[in-house]
């Protein structure tokens, strides 16, 4: 059976959030999607709007980064057209997301966000996440926006080094 275009792109999307146990983001199955000539960001985009729009996917933004998660209504659906995906294609992705799974994970296990609260400080929200278990939250809070950004970007790149230092302070 011949597939459309955009059809196989929602199911290549609905299979790929299926088959990890922690959310994808738009940006890691469009990076996917691109680097295997599938398709590119824009139609990516437009296959999630008409998958959020039709129930099939939830999604939940922080900062920059939306994450994508298949509702029951997604997980019907693909149950019956999963066979439109051809062999091939599932068998690339699911060597994609065995070979790429720490580092995808840690995309979406590693947060952080600010806001500016009542007193006109920043206050920045930090966790890392575990198999969905909160691991570290820390709350900080900061004179200036531009240091509440900062914060959040070190975190992405710290955030173990501080776990360790923290669990060795405090054990």
């Amino acid at each position: 059976m011949t597939t459309e275009p955009l059809t196989l792109y929602k199911l290549i999307i609905l299979y790929m959030v299926d088959r990890v146990s922690f959310p994808l983001t738009k940006a890691q199955i469009a990076d996917f999607m691109a680097d295997h000539n599938y398709t590119d960001f824009m139609n990516v985009q437009k296959a999630v709007a008409e998958l959020t729009e039709a129930d099939m996917l939830t999604t939940r933004t922080i900062r920059n980064r939306t994450q994508l998660f298949i509702t029951d209504e997604g997980k019907s659906t693909l149950s019956f057209f999963e066979q439109d995906i051809s062999g091939d294609i599932r068998q690339e992705i699911d060597l994609y997301l065995k070979e790429n799974r720490g580092e995808l994970r840690d995309v979406v296990s590693v947060t952080s966000d600010y806001k500016r609260n009542s007193y006109g400080l920043y206050e920045t929200d930090l966790v890392v996440k575990d198999k969905n278990i909160p691991l570290v939250t820390l709350h900080l809070c900061v004179p200036t926006e531009e240091e509440a950004a900062r914060v959040c970007e070190n975190w992405q790149a710290k955030n173990q080094q501080l776990y360790q230092y923290l669990v060795e302070q405090l054990y």
